[in-house]
């Protein structure tokens, strides 16, 4: 597939919904991805050929845009290293490390906290302000992801146990959170420039600490859930998701995007009725009515709302 040929297969979903539940697809699969092969593959050699592959592969597409945006690169490289560093190297090496010692509730709890910490990290660094819709949007996912991951008991809430690879995964919504609150600082380049450096940046950032994990003792082993997870890693949670979620922020803001990240645990719970044959409980159709509620309110543009 050709530059011209991406690019129009891109903007055939401009649509900033679509694109912001799409991403969560992705990172829902790349969620289930990292659990599975906890003690088997290494999760930062994982992080960067996550990244390694994709940089190779975007090469080719974005060349003739790179000879063009360079200069403008060039001008903003701080802001390009802190997003590449903070949105790919971080978050991806974090998430897996972080993956390797909690369990799948406490991720889903944690993961619920980002839209949060994104309304929290615009208003520390940047001074944003948030409607009074958009707060009773959060809210109410919020609340409709709690029913689902705690199977609609307090109980399950309150015994819940925090380890250190909770205290990893907050660290790194955190971090995601940041990335995405300074999203707006982003030079105007070609988003295949910007993937490409994102890439470039997160792999040779993660490179370091890959070979270190190898030599003492962790290395890639050559088994089909190897391959398996590092086919999927480098290409939908890595590029697509992240390409589909920086234009979603472009468009609307982040956010009004971050409530969207409520969808992952809807699609981990659906995944998991349909591949492993879990049960769909009543919890489930209200957390998800909720959250769904929820997404809406805080996706209407502030000043659009109708009583």
């Amino acid at each position: 597939m050709s530059s011209k040929q991406f690019d129009s297969f891109a903007a055939t979903f401009g649509n900033a919904y679509l694109l912001l539940v799409f991403a969560d697809l992705c990172w829902s699969g790349n969620h289930l991805i990292g659990r599975a092969v906890t003690g088997q593959v290494p999760p930062i050699g994982l992080s960067t050929v996550r990244w390694a592959i994709p940089a190779i592969v975007l090469w080719w597409l974005a060349r003739h845009h790179l000879q063009r945006d360079w200069p403008v690169i060039r001008a903003h490289w701080r802001i390009m290293l802190w997003l590449g560093v903070t949105g790919g190297a971080l978050f991806s090496a974090l998430q897996y490390v972080g993956l390797q010692h909690t369990t799948a509730l406490n991720v889903s709890v944690l993961n619920s906290l980002v839209p949060v910490l994104i309304v929290l990290a615009g208003t520390l660094l940047f001074g944003d302000r948030i409607a009074a819709i958009q707060v009773g949007g959060i809210a109410t996912s919020l609340v409709g992801v709690l029913a689902i991951v705690t199977r609609g008991s307090l109980d399950t809430l309150v015994s819940l146990s925090f380890s250190s690879g909770d205290i990893i995964i907050l660290i790194n919504m955190a971090v995601f959170s940041i990335y995405a609150a300074c999203q707006r600082l982003a030079p105007p380049i070609h988003w295949l420039s910007f993937m490409f450096v994102l890439a470039v940046i997160s792999a040779v950032t993660t490179f370091p600490f890959f070979v270190w994990e190898t030599l003492s003792g962790f290395p890639f082993r050559p088994t089909l859930k190897t391959f398996a997870s590092i086919a999927y890693v480098s290409v939908f949670p890595s590029v697509l998701a992240f390409a589909a979620w920086n234009r979603g922020v472009e468009l609307i803001g982040a956010n009004r995007a971050g409530p969207f990240l409520h969808f992952i645990p809807i699609f981990t719970a659906v995944f998991g009725y349909l591949l492993l044959g879990e049960h769909l409980a009543l919890y489930h159709v209200v957390g998800f009515a909720m959250i769904l509620t929820g997404v809406w309110l805080a996706s209407v543009k502030p000043g659009t709302a109708k009583a």
